[in-house]
């Protein structure tokens, strides 16, 4: 192995590895943060790389930067956009406040790489300095909010593909079960009927409603602080530079993304990360609430309701045989669970802003990411696991639907809700059907019952009312 090689910063001297592109900032952030060994998410490093490239670009235009060391740092950005330097990037988490930690892990980074496409060797802080060329105009202040959110723009992007090819599943499955009438139910209590289809179809209908939703958050991510430098004013950058960057940022992302309009307030709230955060709950709560009706539907076979089978993915007991449980629906809760502790930890980052900047944006960022990220990779798995693969129970759902007093509901424009109530309440003491004693009472006629409550009028009875 090369000896190390010797870095400076304002503190002082230090060794750093040879063979790495970080360095002497970078290698004290790790010595004081060795928290969680978790790392902030490469679409922050590709956002960020993308926004150094923008800076570099815009300062060369505007004479800022000169074209042979700008050249050198903007190919380090476009090699650190596609994924070549992920590795370095060893800051953890939870770090020094604001991100400035991780900044200049990406300022080291392209400094050294820039350095060896130039001939020279890294560390030569007399031809390029992590603080200067490449950190011209700029502060951690405004380009680690900025890049937070182009990343988290990117990532629902991803995530609104992966709901809606859910939501699409769900579809799928709601006109396959179009004309399968089964009980309703309230409380958890015996109601008037629906279709097994109309569940699917109201389920899919909520995610639709969610990533309806979501262009306001979008719009709010997009307006970005970028140009601010330390606390809003631009200090140290050239006339123009904040909208040519953003401009230019916008351009390499294929992003809607514009000037903030109050520079300062965009330094100092973090509700856009905020916003994001809570769409991803309001998502999460319904994945829940869908999770947990499929789970519900299934149970069983024996003793729960099991009007549904879901696919037989892997063995469910270590201990009983032949056990089979839902766990594509088990593992959509935990994925979602840990969305809402996310939402959470984003609140009080938020929250937690002081005068010209929140110092807890590393967290509010990572938590965002990492829930978005979790549910892009789960969603299409659970749709292909198990939604794409449930399967009815016609002849249980025809049972229970069958012994539902609920169904007497249908009686009481004829009948009166009294009258009603004491015919369920003999039938719940005695026994016997409803449509027996109704026979038998002569409150109604055979035909009468069969109108009312047969299979056609079941169907009847589920379709919404023009």
């Amino acid at each position: 192995m090369a000896p190390p090689r010797t870095e400076k910063d304002s503190l002082g001297a230090r060794e750093v590895p040879d063979d790495a592109y970080w360095g002497i900032q970078t290698l004290r952030a790790r010595e004081n943060f060795p928290v969680s060994g978790l790392t902030e998410s490469p679409l922050l490093v590709r956002a960020y790389a993308l926004l150094k490239l923008a800076c570099v670009r815009t300062n060369v235009t505007l004479g800022a930067l000169d074209e042979r060391r700008g050249r050198a740092l903007a190919q380090a950005a476009e090699e650190m956009a596609t994924g070549r330097f992920d590795r370095e990037f060893v800051v953890d988490v939870f770090q020094a406040g604001a991100g400035t930690s991780f900044h200049m892990n990406v300022n080291e980074v392209l400094t050294n790489r820039a350095l060896e496409v130039l001939g020279k060797p890294r560390g030569d802080a007399t031809e390029l300095g992590p603080n200067d060329q490449v950190n011209r105009g700029q502060s951690t202040n405004d380009t680690f909010p900025s890049a937070a959110q182009v990343a988290t723009l990117l990532a629902l992007r991803a995530l609104r593909g992966s709901v809606s090819a859910l939501a699409e599943s769900l579809c799928r499955k709601a006109t396959e079960f179009a004309r399968l009438p089964k009980a309703g139910r309230t409380h958890l209590k015996d109601a008037m009927p629906v279709t097994l289809g109309a569940e699917f179809a109201a389920w899919a209908a909520a995610l639709e409603h969610v990533v309806e939703a979501l262009p306001a958050v979008e719009r709010a991510l997009a307006e970005i602080p970028l140009g601010g430098s330390a606390v809003g004013s631009g200090v140290n950058s050239v006339p123009g530079f904040r909208t040519a960057a953003v401009r230019e940022y916008a351009r390499l992302t294929d992003l809607p993304l514009t000037v903030a309009r109050d520079p300062f307030e965009a330094m100092q709230s973090r509700w856009p990360l905020g916003a994001a955060a809570g769409w991803l709950r309001t998502l999460a709560l319904e994945l829940v609430r869908l999770s947990g009706d499929l789970r519900l539907l299934a149970s069983g076979p024996a003793t729960g309701l099991d009007e549904i089978r879901v696919p037989e993915i892997q063995p469910g007991s270590s201990i009983m045989p032949a056990k089979v449980n839902p766990s594509a629906a088990e593992c959509l809760s935990m994925v979602a669970f840990h969305v809402l502790g996310a939402d959470a930890a984003t609140a009080y980052a938020v929250q937690a802003g002081q005068l010209e900047i929140n110092v807890m944006m590393p967290l509010a960022a990572y938590e965002v990411l990492f829930a978005a990220e979790i549910l892009t990779r789960y969603l299409p798995v659970f749709a292909r696991t198990c939604v794409d693969g449930i399967t009815a129970n016609p002849g249980r759902m025809e049972r229970f639907l069958a012994e539902s007093a609920a169904l007497a509901t249908v009686l009481t424009p004829k009948l009166g809700y009294l009258k009603v109530a004491e015919l369920l309440h003999e039938s719940e003491r005695t026994g016997r059907p409803v449509k027996e004693l109704l026979v038998e009472r002569k409150l109604l006629t055979a035909a009468e019952v069969d109108a009312l409550l047969g299979p056609a009028a079941l169907l009847r009875l589920t379709d919404p009312v023009p």
